[in-house]
């Protein structure tokens, strides 16, 4: 089974994340894989867009107690560049290579939509400027604002304070409330990336639910960013631009990429 990791899609060239599992649900790690898209009701199939094994895991001094202790957390992604011609909906399968045999994957979804402009922020678009809740403003107590066990590193700053200023990630990601169970690790692998660059890009991590509590609803600052989906990581360059977008699971080296592109700009 082929489990889409993303929801948002343009036409052009298109980030796809997905986990492959068997029938038993265990994830089928480092397979060649190839997916084909075609319109819903008939049409030409395009592919296959080839796609690579992404690992999710971190050092262990990054790894924490959410995910250590959560046996349904993602482990890996693949992740393909579908080239999708235009607005509309797209079947979507997976043909991978298991022990010698050629197999199919099916869509766990209902298929890909394609819209001409999409609400979230692209690359290119200005970032909108959120008040995001600092340690400072809860005492030192992270635990109100964030359900990483232990709470995450990126809470030093308020990203109104920084954008337009300095190269940020923001990070919208609830570890503990993230239905898909990918939130957890992708904290953890943006804490990895954090060290690994010694200041000269800031991150901020926000949380997904008012009161960290799924009843009440999204937080301003996701609906202001107008995201239907979570986790969510935005590179903003210093000129406060998105310079690279990923939603869903990533690993270091995607969000690697993207701090990259962050910094060049």
């Amino acid at each position: 089974m082929l489990v889409p990791a993303v929801s948002q899609f343009e036409p052009g060239s298109n980030r796809f994340g997905f986990g492959l599992f068997d029938r038993a649900r265990s994830q089928i790690a480092d397979a060649p894989v190839g997916i084909y898209v075609a319109p819903e009701g008939g049409g030409p199939a395009h592919g296959p867009f080839v796609a690579r094994y992404e690992s999710l895991e971190v050092k262990p001094q990054f790894q924490s107690r959410s995910v250590s202790s959560d046996p349904d957390a993602a482990r890996s992604l693949y992740v393909a560049r579908l080239e999708l011609p235009k607005a509309g909906r797209y079947d979507v399968l997976g043909v991978a290579r298991l022990d010698d045999r050629l197999v199919t994957a099916t869509s766990a979804s209902t298929g890909l939509t394609v819209k001409t402009h999409g609400a979230v922020p692209e690359v290119g678009d200005r970032a909108p400027s959120i008040d995001t809740p600092t340690a400072a403003e809860v005492g030192g107590d992270i635990k109100r604002i964030d359900t990483r066990r232990p709470p995450s590193s990126m809470h030093d700053v308020n990203f109104a304070d920084v954008v337009g200023k300095e190269p940020v990630v923001l990070l919208f990601a609830t570890a503990e409330l993230c239905q898909s169970r990918v939130c957890g690790p992708v904290v953890d692998v943006a804490e990895q990336v954090k060290a690994a660059h010694g200041g000269d890009v800031r991150f901020v991590h926000q949380e997904i639910y008012n009161d960290t509590e799924v009843d009440k609803g999204f937080r301003p600052q996701v609906l202001s960013w107008k995201l239907p989906t979570e986790p969510w990581a935005f590179a903003v360059d210093r000129s406060g631009k998105v310079a690279a977008r990923l939603e869903g699971a990533f690993s270091a080296s995607e969000l690697e990429r993207a701090v990259a592109a962050a910094l060049r700009r």
